[in-house]
């Protein structure tokens, strides 16, 4: 090569050089970029799935609109899931199932409910807190004692009014093997969605215990809507027929005349099955039927706005050209506040009333301020368990019983405490203390019956369900047993009659 080309192919060596490096350094920039691109978009990606998902990587979880969240949870996603004001008791119960998976002796009961909320059609008056605690404490309890298996909680809300209880129990029916799920426990109010729920779960061979089912019918024979038997279902609470003849035998004799309002439908559009059963009770329940006057039988629909057809059904008990003393109300305490503040403005609101419903109204603030006029005299009665004061009396002989459940609610759970006041504002904390309580009994005994090697199986308990007669539970409540049809037993010793208000207004004796 001739020396000038030598030297110029020196001179051009140092520019490729340069060019080389303005391409690695541009190609790396541009990975990076596309690196960094790349990473915000995955992290983007996360963001909108945690959004979807409560907050959480969880799939099980889903955020429906207006934020709330529903979907199944073992405590493991964070303690405010399902809101604020369940942190407590959500804390408690992920370390609770933290503690018992350490081991592999163990089974797993859900609570299923209607968590939350502001949602205008949610029919619980905030009283699902005190429910999660009491169910919780059943199961710390049942997990303290020398008996195997022990058990791990999840939580399964379906949102308000149960609006999503669909996907909700079929992520519970596809828990069976995986997790081990056993029972379930909770189930929701006495509505449409909670029987259909029932019979997916029934279906599913899961047994399952009601806490707040009230509706005669609503058991394992299915009566409540005629669609066939729902094996596997029990229940805790008092039914709607056990409250109504409580009420008919402490009602004073005498004549009165008794209206009806009702409504058959919940916000959601679907069957109310509690109001409808009130309805049917007090229309064939000896010595409240007979008191009926068949023109005063009024209607409503939620969805139409209670507070504009209440003050209306309230007038027309002036109009009647009769003298109406008694309201036989088959609806929701939801709407409760409202129709007695438009009876304490009814033309004729100085003639004593009595309004007369179901266990629903437990719910209902004393200090209402309709229930404390001296110009428009105003007395519920209503009827349920009793209070807790009743409860702690000398006269109940299983005060023992309610008052170790109190300990138990109020000490520390894994750090975290629960307010007393809980107790006394509801009583769902007592009756989903007593539904997962039958349950962990019923698995417990099939543990016992069963391959001490083994873990008892869904349908062993079920079978255990049925077979806990003579007293087995020693509930918060008091012992009790479910009978053939999964229907609580010893419900007349209980059943109490409550009165919030004014007092019981005299009546006329019937003539001859």
């Amino acid at each position: 090569m001739p020396p000038a080309a030598h030297a110029s192919r020196r001179t051009r060596l140092p520019g490729g050089r340069s060019r080389l490096r303005a391409i690695v350094v541009t190609s790396t920039a541009l990975v990076l970029v596309v690196g960094a691109g790349g990473w915000v978009r995955h992290q983007q990606d996360r963001e909108r799935y945690k959004e979807q998902h409560c907050g959480t990587f969880n799939p099980s979880l889903v955020t429906e609109t207006g934020r709330e969240c529903t979907g199944v949870t073992d405590g493991s996603d964070g303690a405010a899931v399902f809101g604020s004001d369940l942190r407590p008791v959500m804390t408690a119960i992920g370390a609770e199932n933290r503690n018992v998976i350490k081991d592999d002796d163990y089974v797993t009961v859900a609570f299923l409910t209607p968590l939350t909320s502001t949602d205008t059609s949610n029919l619980t008056i905030g009283q699902y807190v005190a429910e999660l605690e009491g169910a919780y404490t059943a199961v710390e309890e049942a997990n303290k004692k020398n008996a195997r298996p022990k058990i791990r909680l999840l939580v399964a809300s379906m949102g308000s009014s149960q609006k999503h209880w669909e996907r909700t129990v079929d992520q519970l029916v596809a828990r069976r093997a995986k997790d081990r799920l056993v029972a379930v426990a909770g189930m929701g109010l006495s509505q449409q969605e909670t029987i259909d729920a029932a019979r997916k779960l029934s279906k599913a061979d899961l047994p399952m215990v009601g806490d707040l089912i009230t509706a005669d019918g609503f058991d394992a024979t299915g009566a409540v809507d005629g669609k066939g038997r729902i094996d596997g279902l029990a229940r805790v609470a008092l039914s709607n027929k056990d409250q109504l003849t409580a009420i008919s035998k402490q009602l004073p004799p005498g004549e009165r005349t008794a209206a009806l309002v009702s409504t058959s439908v919940t916000p959601n559009g679907t069957r109310d099955l509690y109001t409808e059963s009130l309805n049917r009770g007090f229309r064939t329940i000896e010595h409240l039927n007979k008191h009926l006057d068949d023109t005063s039988d009024f209607k409503f629909d939620p969805r139409g706005g209670p507070g504009a057809i209440l003050p209306t059904i309230s007038q027309n008990l002036c109009n009647t050209g009769k003298t109406i003393d008694t309201v036989y109300y088959a609806a929701r305490v939801k709407y409760l506040p409202d129709f007695l503040d438009a009876l304490a403005k009814r033309s004729c609101h100085t003639q004593p009333i009595t309004v007369i419903t179901g266990s629903d109204a437990a719910a209902l603030d004393p200090k209402t301020e309709a229930l404390h006029d001296p110009d428009a005299p105003i007395t519920v009665l209503y009827a349920s368990f009793p209070s807790p004061a009743q409860f702690r009396s000398p006269d109940n002989p299983g005060r023992g019983l309610y008052n170790a459940f109190v300990t138990a609610f109020t000490s520390p759970h894994h750090g975290q405490q629960f307010p007393q006041e809980h107790l006394t504002s509801s009583y769902w904390g007592i009756v989903a203390h007593d539904a997962v309580l039958t349950a962990a009994t019923a698995l417990h005994r099939a543990a016992a019956h069963g391959d001490p090697a083994s873990l008892p199986n869904r349908y062993a308990i079920r079978n255990e369900l049925y077979a806990l007669r003579n007293d087995a539970i020693a509930g918060a409540s008091g012992h009790f047993g479910i009978d053939k049809n999964g229907n609580r037993t010893n419900t007349h010793t209980v059943a109490t009659v409550h009165r919030l208000g004014q007092p019981l207004p005299a009546t006329t004796e019937r003539s001859g």
